[in-house]
């Protein structure tokens, strides 16, 4: 399933977006989040000099309904909030997509990684752009689950082949020694090696076919 790294620009209008952008050395990171019924609840932990002053500029803005201040140290607080304006949590909830946390914020920008099937990530795409919310596709990965998708035998045959060192540089056991390691003939061994590394690569190479256009 494709692991994609997404860096967001959380649009201006919106509280965290100003806050952030405020105070651009803090970083405030999202330990929790979930959406209520017409809103979102997070807890937050928030890195800043003027911590003081971070923290009481919460009550500024009107899309905050509640805020608790659960810890407040040196430069370092615990929020709880409520808020109206939880586009990045709807956004995700909206196409299947969990918030994988925590995330940080620092100065409007922040970075998060989702997993997801490719047709739920293209639809992520279409719902930033409809929320209005920038993003730049950093990076994307294509994991794969050789247990489901090897049979029992291939799978076995990949684990020797690393565990005897057939796939170090330099490689440490010839064909010839694997073969006999798993009591195959070594024709047989390499047909079977063959298909299950064909099966690995088209899976991992299908990555390449994940957009978020």
């Amino acid at each position: 399933m494709p692991r994609a790294t997404l860096s967001i620009t959380i649009p201006e209008g919106i509280w965290i977006s100003d806050l952030s952008g405020r105070y651009p050395d803090a970083q405030f990171t999202v330990l929790a989040a979930m959406p209520a019924e017409e809103t979102g609840v997070g807890l937050v932990e928030i890195h800043a000099s003027d911590i003081e002053s971070v923290v009481t500029t919460f009550d500024e803005y009107e899309s905050i309904v509640s805020i608790t201040i659960l810890e407040v140290r040196a430069e370092q607080a615990l929020v709880q909030f409520e808020t109206t304006e939880p586009l990045l949590i709807l956004s995700l909830s909206e196409v299947g997509i969990p918030l994988e946390l925590p995330i940080t914020i620092v100065d409007r920008e922040v970075v998060v990684e989702v997993t997801a099937p490719r047709e739920n990530l293209s639809e992520l795409g279409e719902k930033f752009t409809q929320f209005g919310i920038p993003f730049e596709l950093v990076s994307i990965h294509q994991s794969v689950n050789t247990e489901t998708l090897l049979t029992e035998d291939q799978y076995d045959l990949i684990e020797t082949a690393i565990e005897a060192g057939y796939y170090d540089t330099p490689r440490t056991c010839t064909l010839t020694e694997l073969a006999e390691a798993v009591g195959l003939a070594k024709s047989t061994t390499s047909e079977k090696l063959h298909r299950a590394e064909g099966k690995v690569m088209k899976e991992f190479l299908a990555k390449d076919t994940v957009t978020l256009d």
